[in-house]
C-alpha cells in the first residue's frame, strides 16, 4: 500500500495523487510493483526500498546518493487473548526531494503524524522530520515498557494465589518482549550515535540537539528495559518456587482432612465385625457410637491444627 502526503505552508497536511517535490512517501508492506513504481519516480534503489522487508532486517545506517536509516519500532500484537509486544524494521530513506517511509505493518508511530497528532510536523523538512520520527520511537518504547511493568504487577498479584502454569507464561512472553526491546533498542542506539556525523543533522543547530534528546531517550529506555528484565527474570524464578509451595499447602490441606475423614471409617468398620460389640444390647448405642466418632474427629482435629497441618 502506497500514501503519499505532504504539508502546506501552515502546516496542513494533505494526501496527493502523485509524486511531489517535499512529500511524503508512506509504504506499508508494498507489493513488488508498487516497489518499482516508486523506484522509477524517485530514483530510489530498490535494496533501500526493500531493506525494511526483512523482518531480521537490523538497524543500521547506509549513505549513497541518497540516505537509508533503518530503525527497529515497537509494535503491539494479540496473541492467544493476550497482548505481546515485538519489534520491525522500519526503512527512513532520505532523497533529495522526498522522504520514503518503508514497513511491513501499519505503525501507530506514523499513523500520528498521517492524523496530524504531531506539532510542527512538515513533509518538506525532511531532516527535521526523521528526527521527529526518531523521538517517537524511542517515547513508543518509553510507552510500552511502562505496560510491560504493569502488566507484570498485575500477573504476579494474580500469581500469588495462583498454582496454575497460566502466569508464569504470560511473564514468560512478557520477558521475551523485553528481549526483543532490549536487542532493537541497542542496535538502534549505534545507528543513532552515527547519524551525529552525517552532513544533513549538521546543517542545524537545533536539528543536532534534537538527536542528542533522542540518543538521550533511546538510552533511558534502554536502562528500564534492562531492570525489568532483570526483575522479570527473578520474578519467574520466586513465584516458580510459590506455586510449588501453594501446591505443597494444598496437598497437606488434603491429607489432613483424609486423616479426620479415614475416622469414621475406623470405628464404623469396628463397630461393623459383630463379634462382642460394645453398646450393642444398648438402646442408644448408635448414639454412644456417633459420640465416640465427634469425640475422635474432634481430638484428631485439633492435634491438626496445632501442628499447622490446616
Amino acid at each position: 500500500m502506497i500514501s503519499i502526503y505532504k504539508s502546506s505552508e501552515k502546516g496542513e497536511l494533505r494526501e496527493i495523487e502523485t509524486v511531489e517535490q517535499g512529500c511524503w512517501i508512506n509504504m506499508v508492506d508494498p507489493s513488488e510493483e508498487e516497489l518499482t513504481l516508486i523506484s522509477k519516480k524517485t530514483n530510489t534503489p530498490m535494496e533501500f526500498l526493500k531493506a525494511a522487508l526483512d523482518e531480521e532486517e537490523t538497524s543500521r545506517l547506509e549513505i549513497d546518493d541518497d540516505v537509508l536509516i533503518v530503525v527497529d519500532i515497537p509494535f503491539t500484537e494479540t496473541e492467544y487473548n493476550s497482548l505481546t509486544y515485538d519489534t520491525y524494521p522500519l526503512a527512513i530513506i532520505h532523497t533529495n526531494n522526498e522522504i520514503i517511509t518503508v514497513c511491513l505493518k501499519n505503525s501507530k508511530i506514523l499513523k500520528d503524524f498521517v492524523e496530524s497528532k504531531v506539532n510542527s510536523f512538515f513533509t518538506f523538512k525532511k531532516s527535521r522530520f526523521i528526527l521527529q520520527i526518531l523521538y517517537r520511537i524511542a517515547n513508543f518504547y518509553l510507552i510500552y515498557l511502562r505496560q510491560i511493568d504493569k502488566k507484570s504487577v498485575l500477573v504476579e498479584r494474580k500469581l500469588h494465589k495462583s498454582m496454575k502454569n497460566k502466569e508464569l507464561i504470560q511473564l514468560l512472553a512478557l520477558e521475551k518482549s523485553l528481549v526483543y526491546f532490549s536487542t532493537s533498542l541497542k542496535a538502534n542506539e549505534m545507528t543513532l550515535e552515527k547519524m551525529l556525523k552525517l552532513e544533513i543533522m549538521q546543517k542545524y543547530e537545533a536539528d543536532k540537539d534534537v538527536l542528542e534528546d533522542v540518543i538521550i531517550e533511546n538510552k533511558q529506555a534502554i536502562e528500564m528495559c534492562n531492570i525489568y528484565s532483570n526483575i522479570l527474570s527473578g520474578t519467574m524464578d520466586a513465584f516458580a518456587s510459590v506455586i510449588s509451595n501453594n501446591l505443597n499447602i494444598v496437598m497437606k490441606f488434603l491429607a489432613a482432612i483424609t486423616i479426620v475423614m479415614s475416622i469414621p471409617n475406623m470405628v464404623s468398620g469396628l463397630f461393623g465385625m459383630n463379634v462382642n460389640v460394645p453398646f450393642s444390647n444398648s438402646p442408644n448405642g448408635f448414639w454412644f457410637v456417633m459420640a465416640l466418632i465427634a469425640g475422635l474427629a474432634s481430638v484428631v482435629t485439633f492435634i491438626l491444627i496445632k501442628t499447622d497441618m490446616f
